[in-house]
């Protein structure tokens, strides 16, 4: 079983942090400008995420909108994302993390996601989420 315990989790850690830098006076110009429509699909638990960059709205579960790139992960490897443990364009070519789309659109933005990794600890240390942390 996955650290996180349901879908809600998911929604509230990952589409927080997603959240956090659409809301950041440097980090959301960056993301929006970028034109991606990201939709991610996790499971461990099973969970959709969809970040509407262009628009600054992040989704949780299925929407109509068409994403630019979808990846598919397991959620602790999206955790681990965010914790700085998890290197995308790794996790990629190795195929731990599959991707459809143009893959380059999401990588462009992995400078920007690294500045919010210490936002996303804070999210977790807030709730005392030490399972999180350390999984």
């Amino acid at each position: 079983m996955g650290v996180f315990k349901d879908e809600a989790e998911v929604h509230k850690y990952i589409g927080g942090v997603f959240e956090k830098g659409l809301a950041d006076p440097k980090i959301g110009p960056k993301l929006s400008g970028s034109g991606v429509i990201l939709q991610i699909t996790y499971t461990d638990p099973d969970a959709v995420v969809t970040v509407d960059m262009p628009n600054g709205k992040v989704y949780a579960g299925a929407t109509d909108l068409k994403p630019v790139v979808e990846l598919f992960m397991t959620a602790d490897d999206g955790n681990r994302f965010w914790l700085g443990e998890l290197n995308l364009a790794t996790a990629l070519a190795k195929g731990k993390v599959r991707a459809k789309g143009p893959t380059s659109k999401v990588l462009k933005l992995v400078p920007a996601a690294k500045s919010l990794f210490p936002a996303y600890r804070e999210m977790l240390e807030a709730d005392g989420r030490q399972d999180l942390l350390s999984a």
